[in-house]
Parts: C-alpha cells; sequence; structure tokens
C-alpha cells in the first residue's frame, strides 16, 4: 500500500474506508505500507494507520525524518521500520 500527500481529515476518513474493505483479502499477505511521500498525518490519520498496524503488524517503509518519526509514533517499535538503503 502506498500512501502520498496528507492523512489528514477527509483523505483520513478515505483510508479508513478502503482499509475496511482490502483488509479481508488480504488473507495471510504480509502488508507493506510505503509511507515515502507522505507529508502531513493529523491525529486521526496516525490513529488510522495505528489500527492498520496493530491488525497486520504491516512493515512500514520511511525513508524521511518525517515519515521516520510518523512511522516510530504508529508502532512505537522502531523494528517496523524499514529505512532506505537497508
Amino acid at each position: 500500500m502506498t500512501l502520498e500527500g496528507r492523512v489528514a481529515g477527509p483523505w483520513a476518513s478515505e483510508l479508513d474506508r478502503v482499509w475496511l474493505e482490502s483488509a479481508p483479502r488480504l488473507q495471510s499477505k504480509k502488508l507493506v505500507i510505503d509511507l515515502h511521500n507522505v507529508t502531513y498525518a493529523d491525529a486521526n490519520g496516525k490513529q488510522v494507520l495505528r489500527d492498520i498496524y496493530s491488525q497486520t503488524h504491516a512493515e512500514l517503509v520511511a525513508t524521511t525524518p518525517w515519515t521516520q518519526f510518523l512511522a516510530e509514533e504508529v508502532t512505537a517499535d522502531k523494528a517496523a521500520i524499514v529505512e532506505e538503503g537497508e
């Protein structure tokens, strides 16, 4: 799953809606969420990401200082964060 731009306001709600539709199809597949082009996430957006992470323990791809900070907030587990080049 690749996210871009702002995960805030109506876009956070849209992510939640898309996730609820997509989650049953995931089954046992590993989810990877690419945060590379995310520029902002409000409290609701972070909560949606936390919910997805808590259900899947997805791998978060964070390649900028801000997205690394976001991934740490979402996971509270630095081991889930994959930095570019690793």
